[in-house]
């Protein structure tokens, strides 16, 4: 048997030397007897894995709600697929997998049901109560909202998967780290999640976008990473292209960016040479990143779904929709508490009313909330 010990021996001989390793985490909150054959990370990710909150994520929308198709991505497909794009960056920058791994697991947590839209909705609902933010809200459930120990609320996890959760950075994540050291970085772990996240939403997004119609092939020709994708692929610019044609476009899109980071990445870090976790944590900007022309590529992408995608008719119909239909809910739940789960009612004292409805409609998947 391949022993905790021997994996941590294993990390220090293998891993970059800032890379940040199992044995030098800064522990749990709650003291707990070390695995005898997993490392702590490889135990946040199982205890991750096995949450109410994760399972729930099968049946939250990503940009698609449920009903609108069985083959849109979910924010549980979503997540998985994050994974996969951190530990291929992660491997090659020989960082820490399974630290990467919890993390993005984790990171969408704390999404409602409906989307950006949801969580747009608890926002404003709750803007004089401390408004919302999803990132938050997901280090609220692994830190307090699971109920699965009797020693302690929460998960209990380690405190550099806490941080990695709080320090996610997109452009619909804006981190509250406020007791997390917010003057300094993530681990270049967590930094992988921020663009393994943008890589896997953008591209899938706009997969998606083609499958259901709502984008046409043509008009995406002006698009330097789809022309470049299609003269890649050898492919014609058409009206019309096959569902393995997307697929392939899709790929070679994921790979080109997830190259690209992993390149920029590795340049930056020949540059500067850092010798430990500390350097990198101390550095005013990640080491995890784009080359410049990736990311204004990206960005015209984005700017491109934006207008075309996310301001569909059909898709603001969606989530105006959503919207309408989380207030409405807050409001009845708030105006008759007796009609929560008698569960829920029980933290009403301590967490406050609209906390505690707030917290219960964030839970909620988008066909139990409908």
């Amino acid at each position: 048997m391949l022993s905790r010990v021997e994996m941590e021996e294993l990390e220090a001989r293998q891993l970059a030397p800032y890379a940040q390793r199992s044995s030098a985490s800064r522990g749990r909150a709650y003291p707990e007897v070390e695995h005898p054959y997993r490392t702590a990370f490889q135990r946040d990710r199982d205890r991750i894995l096995h949450t109410t909150a994760f399972r729930r994520l099968e049946y939250k929308t990503q940009v698609f709600v449920n009903y609108e198709g069985d083959h849109y991505r979910t924010r549980l497909t979503h997540t998985l697929e994050v994974a996969q794009i951190a530990r291929t960056m992660a491997r090659a920058l020989r960082l820490n997998e399974d630290l990467v791994e919890a993390i993005a697991l984790a990171h969408d947590l704390g999404h409602t049901p409906f989307g950006h839209a949801g969580e747009a909705a608890l926002h404003e609902i709750m803007a004089d109560k401390g408004g919302f933010n999803h990132n938050t809200h997901g280090l609220r459930i692994v830190e307090k909202l699971e109920k699965r120990y009797p020693d302690f609320p929460g998960l209990n996890l380690t405190w550099e998967v806490r941080e990695g959760i709080i320090k996610h950075v997109t452009d619909y994540d804006f981190p509250e780290a406020h007791q997390y050291e917010p003057e300094h970085r993530a681990t270049m772990e967590g930094q992988i999640i921020n663009l393994a996240d943008e890589v896997a939403y953008d591209t899938h997004i706009l997969d998606g976008g083609l499958r259901s119609g709502l984008i046409q092939p043509r008009q995406l020709q002006s698009l330097p990473l789809w022309a470049r994708a299609l003269e890649a692929l050898h492919l014609q610019k058409a009206d019309q292209i096959t569902s393995v044609e997307r697929s392939r476009i899709n790929r070679h899109l994921i790979d080109l960016e997830v190259t690209d980071v992993i390149t920029a990445t590795e340049a930056g870090l020949r540059a500067l040479r850092p010798a430990s976790v500390e350097e990198v944590r101390d550095q005013p900007t990640d080491m995890v990143c784009f080359s410049l022309a990736m990311k204004e590529r990206n960005q015209e992408l984005r700017r491109f779904l934006m207008a075309n995608l996310y301001r569909h008719w059909r898709v603001v119909r969606m989530a105006e929709r959503a919207k309408r239909m989380l207030t409405r809910l807050f409001e009845a739940y708030v105006q008759a508490p007796q009609q929560l789960p008698s569960w829920v009612q029980t933290l009403i004292d301590g967490e406050g009313l609209e906390r505690v409805v707030c917290d219960y409609l964030a839970g909620m998947t988008d066909r139990f909330a409908i």
